[in-house]
């Protein structure tokens, strides 16, 4: 069931948070984002083949699914892009990822040249006309992924985040808003700590979204930050993390016995 993260009747951000039945068949959970603006569309990390039927049914309440513009992939995993040739089939869409990923999407489909269809973003990231508004490709590089990108709405406000502020919870705590920092932070440190690459990068990224104006940043796994405390009390936490290879030593790297 579709979420609801903003609507002023032209803009509409839709999340989706069970599409994937973590219980019933041990896949991580995860969560996808639809923008509609002015009769566009843009999915945000669709996901693979479990989430896919969720996707096109509520995607079909605003235009047809033929009409889709573009798949927006933060990195090129399963959980992120899986689904992407069932996508290709349903619509017209185009996939945009990393320059680093193009050659890795394909991976995914029947084998058939999609080349025309993927398109390489840069490592200093674009704006992505959509409908009337620009969504902003922002550099997010080995959070986790080498090439990496995070998605900004400059009308809803929301920061979609990708790994970043993700949160090792069930798809019903997922759906609801973080209403106390400091107790969530249980939920997220082991993550951060092992798939985000170091803290210079964490600094890195606080210097730069600190120049938007953010009301949610929203995760690719587990629950939403609202609202300016919150979203600063996020970009602090991370600005401090101690992550990745900050915390390897000679004890990682032996010969096992």
């Amino acid at each position: 069931m579709a979420v609801e993260l903003f609507n002023d009747g032209k803009h509409i951000v839709h999340a989706f948070y069970d599409l994937v039945d973590e219980k019933a068949n041990g896949a991580v959970q995860c969560n996808q984002f639809l923008i509609v603006d002015n009769g566009h569309g843009a999915l945000i990390d669709p996901g693979g083949n479990m989430t896919y039927t969720g996707l096109l049914m509520d995607m079909q309440k605003y235009f047809s699914s033929k009409d889709l513009d573009y798949i927006l992939a933060s990195h090129p995993d399963p959980d992120i892009v899986a689904s992407v040739n069932k996508w290709f089939v349903a619509s017209h869409c185009k996939v945009m990822i990393s320059s680093l990923w193009t050659r890795f999407v394909p991976h995914f489909t029947t084998g058939k040249d999609v080349s025309e269809r993927i398109i390489g973003i840069p490592d200093s990231g674009v704006q992505i006309q959509l409908g009337q508004c620009k969504v902003a490709a922002l550099p997010a590089h080995f959070m986790h992924a080498e090439g990496n990108f995070q998605f900004y709405d400059p009308v809803s406000k929301i920061l979609f985040s990708g790994d970043l502020g993700t949160s090792l919870v069930s798809s019903e705590k997922a759906a609801e808003p973080i209403t106390d920092f400091d107790s969530h932070i249980q939920y997220m440190e082991g993550f951060h700590r092992r798939y985000i690459v170091s803290g210079k990068v964490c600094k890195y990224w606080a210097n730069m979204v600190r120049q938007l104006d953010i009301e949610m940043i929203v995760p690719q796994h587990g629950s939403r930050f609202v609202g300016k405390t919150a979203v600063n009390k996020f970009i602090d936490w991370i600005e401090r993390l101690e992550c990745g290879v900050d915390l390897m030593n000679q004890g990682n790297y032996t010969i096992p016995r």
